[in-house]
Order: structure tokens, then sequence, then C-alpha cells
């Protein structure tokens, strides 16, 4: 067991490794995995049952202890991304099938990968947890009327579909897994900790299925949705930033906030396109997938360095003062 912790951790810490190498293979070779997408909604499912078991009501704290700070980030969740999806794809006069994946991908909450961003930038890790776990257990009543509402000016939408499909993927394995944690905590509590491998696997597959399932349209289309893709994560990462700046949230919550709004569950905007679309239409989410897993840990970075930075220089004048005041 031990051994399998080991390999989780350095899988969690090197994800965005493994989803840019294998999102290359299946582009050169997608013969090798094209066989996937039809278990797309299977491996989401196991992805979402791990996130069940572990939850806990700690992690729900913060929306009673900072609700106004939960309440930002979730809001900005549903409104930010969702908007400018809609925007781009209006300015840039996308055809039908690619901008409704961009709307789609806007639509859907915050991914779990968000929370270890956020842990490594110093932000409020806690109030990362609450706003993923609330806007995760919102997403199947506001991702599919979002999408309806933004979407349907270029493809039809079932809202009543969407809904039953995120229920199956996010909702149903959700409550299996805090059922099964409270039905079995000692057993969870050993094996939780090989999670991260788990997700890593599943989220890795997932978007290598999808690029190899569009590697041609990739090739003639993918520098237009990256650029979206691009556009969209960025300006998600800094208007959330600047709202949690206007509404005078600390620096922490500041950075959470930010983290959450730019980084989607593009996982399950990949499966719901394939189910509810079309192949072309997951194509922003496998995408967005490979660049917020380059961009996310990017500013964690820069942000935690930053953070040390400022830690040690408040170290040093509080030493200097203690010498002043000593001499």
């Amino acid at each position: 067991m031990r051994f399998l912790e080991k390999v989780s951790k350095v899988a969690g810490n090197t994800f965005a490794v493994w989803v840019i190498l294998f999102a290359i293979l299946a582009f050169f070779i997608p013969g090798g995995f094209t066989w996937i997408a039809p278990h797309i909604p299977l491996l989401l499912g196991v992805i979402m049952f791990g996130m069940g078991l572990t939850l806990s009501l700690n992690d729900f704290k913060a929306v009673f202890q900072a609700p106004k700070s939960v309440l930002v980030g979730v809001a900005a969740q549903y409104t930010i991304m969702p908007l400018l999806a809609f925007g781009l794809a209006t300015a840039f006069q996308l055809q039908p099938e690619v901008a409704v994946g961009v709307i789609l991908v806007g639509c859907c909450p915050g991914g779990t990968a968000s929370n270890v961003m956020t842990y490594l930038a110093k932000g409020n890790t806690a109030l990362s947890v609450a706003v993923t776990s609330v806007a995760t257990l919102l997403a199947p009543i506001l991702t599919p009327a979002l999408t309806l509402l933004f979407a349907s000016k270029w493809l039809p939408v079932s809202a009543g579909s969407l809904l039953l499909s995120i229920v199956q993927i996010v909702l149903v394995p959700i409550v299996l897994g805090l059922v099964v944690k409270l039905l079995f905590r000692k057993q969870v509590e050993k094996s939780v900790a090989a999670l991260p491998l788990v997700s890593v696997v599943g989220i890795v597959a997932v978007a290598s299925a999808v690029v190899a399932a569009n590697a041609q349209q990739i090739a003639e289309t993918g520098l237009l949705i990256f650029s979206i893709v691009v556009l969209h994560n960025v300006l998600g990462l800094l208007i959330g930033f600047l709202i949690a700046k206007t509404v005078k949230l600390d620096f922490a919550d500041q950075k959470a906030i930010s983290i959450e709004v730019g980084m989607q569950n593009s996982g399950l905007g990949a499966a719901l396109a394939i189910a509810h679309f079309s192949p072309l239409s997951a194509v922003p989410s496998a995408i967005f997938s490979v660049w917020h897993n380059i961009s996310g840990p990017l500013l964690a970075t820069w942000w935690g360095k930053r953070a040390d930075g400022d830690a040690a220089q408040y170290l040093k004048q509080e030493s200097d003062k203690t010498s002043v005041n000593t001499l």
C-alpha cells in the first residue's frame, strides 16, 4: 500500500506532464486510444466516486465560516466562464459544433485539480475545496440551464438530457462515494491516498480519447481552438482574481477563486459533448484539459514562490526589529 501511495503522489505531482505526453501520443497514434471513447462516462463516474470518498463535513465548513467567499467563488464560476465562452464563440464566429463545445466547457463546474493548484499557490485550500464541492453539486441544474441559455443559438440543446447525464456521471457516483465512506470509514481512510492515481489515470485517458477521436479536426482547426481555449482560461483566471479583489477578499482567497474560476472540469465537458452533440464538440474540452494543466501549475508555482519570498522577507524584518530592540 505504501508503494501505491508513493506512486499516487508522484502521479499527482506530475499530472500536467502525463496529460500533455499522452495527448501528443494520441494525436500521432490515434488508433491506440480511440477504444477508450465509449468508456468516458464510466471513467468520469469513477473519478467522481473517488471525490465522494474524500469529501467530509469539514470540507463544507468554509461554506458556514466564510459564506461570502464561497458565494463569490460559485457565482463567479457560473457567470464568468459561460459569458466568456459565449463572447469568444460569437467574436470568432465559430462553427456550431466548436461553439457549443467551448460554451459547454465554460458551463461546467471547476475541476478537482484546482484544489491542488490552490494548495501549491499558497491559497485558501479549504475555500477551494468548498467552492469545487458546491459548484459540482449544483452542476446537474446549472450546467444544463446555462448551456441551453448560451448554446441554443448554434445547436438544439436538450437541458433534460444533459441533466440526466450529469446526475448519472457526477451526482450518483459522489453520493455512492459518501455512502461507502460512511459504511467503511476505516478501509476508505487506508486507501484514500491512492485516489490521486485513479484520478490522474482517468483524466489522462479521457483527454487522450478525445484527442485521438478528433486528430484530423485538431490538425485542421486546432490552432484556432487552442487560441480560444487559452483566452478563455487566462481571462477566467484574471477576472476571477479581480472580482475577488474587488469584493475585498484577502489574497489567499483571491488566489483560490482565480484558480477555481479558470480551471474547469473539462472531462465532464468532453463526456457531455460526445454524448449529446458531436466528437468535434469535445475538442475544446480536450484542449482545455491539456492547457489548464500547463497554465495552472505555472501560476501556482509563481504565486507559491512569491508567498515564500514574502514570508522570508517578513521573518527578516521581524529579526531585524528584534536585533534593534536587543541593542
